[in-house]
């Protein structure tokens, strides 16, 4: 990104340097560089560029008056009354802007009732205007690339961002329309053999002509994912009448457990690495499944607390026992009180199994027993357990973590523990506490789907939180959403499965979508209002993210991207090409764009949309609001030429 960014007088951050280095003489505290980026913002919104404030060395000149001043000499009176005077006023000055950065720095990371839009419009700026420049075509071995976590590449990503379009294998074509595509994908759009050869005794996928098959098999459920899902409602009767809503998936292989769900109305996040297995988010994702790239390593997951209702291991091969159960701790923290854990695969069912799982019996029942052991200590109570499943669920009572002291095998979390924070947050060996404030917990919550419209107890957490605001954004997307379908009329027809909404606050956007044959990605901006719990407590998935990074997916898993003010909010920090490159590697050739931006960024990056090979039409907003617009694009599909 350039190291200095125009403001709205025309003047750069290297300009304001010296204001920035005078509030921060005159504040109490050193500003981290969040506080930085957001006063900068406020500075150039509001002309301040140029502005020099009174600083601290202006004491410096009363010192240099009286520096003839001998040894023991008193200074005259009224010097020290000016000197009194100046550092009232300098206290003064410095709780002023103390105020004006607390009040305005919610207009660049908290998102209330509505987007917020730069007054760029009402200053007179007239809309940013690039250069048009064609991007060429990434080399063919980067078909699949995912900086990330592509296995061949251990640096930062910062060194990788690549200035070219991701080609798509050679034979892509759209993929197989729902829900179709829930059982079939085309074999040249994810042209991997690896889980067809490796895994053909376990029915994960089978390869037939010009297509993969799905016939739901799975290493625990080889004869088809559905009787392991009726065995599971048996064992969960929540899982019918509509209590469990949100589930997460460790290890899914190819998401068949995911998609069998979606029958029965949860919504699941099937987690997988890039690993030897060859594609499975992928897969899923060509399937219509939802899905993300992801592991449990050194770091947490990127999703709140007390926001799955349901967690789901099927030979995953997690060591959940190994390492003090720190990985379990992590199931713990991002699971609902009254929420289940269901295990299925070594140790459970050991007496039986064993033999196949290359061990020993006594090696198996030591782990369970360690596993059991492990569980009680986190609150877990075992709840059902029939053959290969066993179902544990987490405590509501909290009068179980009041038994648990410093002195405890593991201890409870300490208050500088955000237990909400899932973006580059290293794993601690600790157990998080639910909040007792706030009612979290299933029992708490309304059955499926009364739950989506019901005002979350979260909210009360936020900046401006309020049920009037979540009940007025409720009715907002849906007027945006009934324009938006007037503008595309794909949306809401099979032509679109996969959606992401890219910078979120209450998932309004999804919820207006619900009864449309899709499913949404909500994201939620580690930058912004921490409002992803309460897009969970509504019964629908997302993830944080920062668009100044790549995202954790395959290219081509995406029908429509949907974008609401990312720019205005994001473009001090993010480069608005790299966003836009970044947005043509996942989305799918023929697939969608809604961008709904200030007027000050939609020629820019309409310009921009052109060289990616996307075909862009402007248009006005449902109020027809003069200081946005929305831009719909299509990504044309096109092969790689020879290289």
């Amino acid at each position: 990104m350039p190291s200095s960014h125009p403001s709205a007088d025309g003047s750069s951050d290297e300009e304001d340097s010296d204001f920035h280095e005078g509030f921060l003489c005159l504040g109490r505290r050193q500003m981290t560089g969040r506080r930085r980026e957001i006063l900068g913002a406020f500075i150039r919104e509001n002309g301040l560029g140029r502005i020099r404030p009174i600083r601290p060395r202006i004491l410096e000149g009363f010192k240099m008056k009286n520096k003839d001043t001998k040894p023991g000499a008193m200074p005259d009176k009224n010097h020290w009354t000016v000197i009194i005077l100046v550092f009232l006023f300098l206290c003064g000055f410095s709780f002023y802007l103390g105020g004006i950065f607390c009040s305005e720095k919610n207009r660049y990371f908290k998102r209330d009732d509505a987007p917020v839009i730069q007054s760029y419009h009402d200053i007179g700026v007239a809309p940013l205007k690039v250069k048009h420049v064609e991007f060429g075509e990434c080399s063919l071995d980067h078909q699949d690339y995912t900086p990330c976590t592509d296995p061949k590449v251990r640096i930062v990503f910062d060194l990788v961002w690549k200035e070219c379009l991701v080609p798509p294998p050679a034979g892509y074509k759209p993929p197989i329309r729902w829900p179709e595509s829930k059982g079939q994908c085309w074999y040249r759009n994810v042209p991997y053999d690896w889980i067809n050869n490796e895994k053909s005794n376990q029915h994960w996928l089978r390869k037939e002509g010009d297509k993969f098959f799905f016939p739901g098999g799975g290493t625990m459920f080889p004869n088809g994912v559905g009787e392991y899902v009726k065995l599971m409602q048996d064992l969960i009767p929540g899982m019918k009448n509509g209590t469990i809503r949100t589930a997460i998936d460790t290890g899914c292989g190819v998401a068949s457990w995911g998609g069998d769900l979606l029958d029965h109305g949860i919504l699941t996040i099937s987690l997988a690495p890039r690993d030897n297995h060859e594609a499975q988010v992928q897969f899923a994702l060509e399937r219509g499944i939802p899905a993300i790239l992801g592991i449990i390593s050194t770091l947490r997951l990127p999703f709140p607390s007390n926001s799955f209702d349901m967690a789901h291991c099927s030979r995953c091969l997690i060591p959940w026992t190994e390492f003090d159960g720190i990985y379990l701790l992590e199931i713990h923290r991002i699971l609902r009180p009254g929420g289940f854990w269901v295990l299925s695969g070594p140790p459970i069912n050991y007496e039986r199994r064993w033999r196949g799982w290359n061990t020993t019996i006594e090696q198996q029942r030591s782990d369970y027993n360690k596993l059991k052991l492990l569980l009680s200590s986190m609150c877990f109570k075992l709840y059902n357990e029939k053959d290969d499943i066993s179902v544990w669920l987490k405590s509501v009572d909290s009068s179980c973590y009041s038994k648990i002291t410093l002195s405890s095998s593991l201890p409870k979390c300490d208050d500088s523990s955000d237990p909400d924070s899932g973006w580059y947050t290293p794993l601690r060996l600790c157990l998080t506490i639910p909040s007792p404030k706030l009612k979290l917990g299933l029992n708490f919550l309304p059955t499926w789907p009364n739950r989506l419209w019901t005002t979350p107890a979260r909210i009360s957490t936020l900046y401006n939180g309020n049920p009037g605001g979540f009940k007025h954004d409720n009715k907002k997307w849906k007027a945006r959403v009934k324009h938006y379908k007037a503008l595309l009329p794909a949306l809401g027809s099979d032509k679109i499965r996969n959606v992401m909404d890219m910078n979120t606050l209450y998932g309004g956007f999804a919820a207006a979508l619900i009864d449309s044959p899709i499913w949404v990605m909500n994201i939620v901006s580690s930058y912004g209002s921490n409002s992803l719990g309460i897009v969970y407590d509504r019964g629908l998935i997302g993830t944080y993210h920062d668009w100044c990074e790549p995202f954790s997916t395959y290219p081509r898993t995406y029908d429509l991207l949907h974008l609401d003010g990312l720019f205005t909010a994001e473009s001090h920090r993010c480069e608005m090409k790299y966003v836009l490159l970044e947005m043509d590697r996942i989305l799918r050739p023929t697939g969608y764009t809604i961008i709904r931006e200030s007027y000050y960024f939609v020629d820019a990056l309409a310009t921009i949309a052109k060289g990616m090979r996307w075909n862009c039409e402007k248009h006005a907003t449902e109020y027809n609001a003069a200081k946005e617009k929305i831009l719909i694009c299509q990504k044309r599909l096109w092969h790689a030429t020879k290289q």
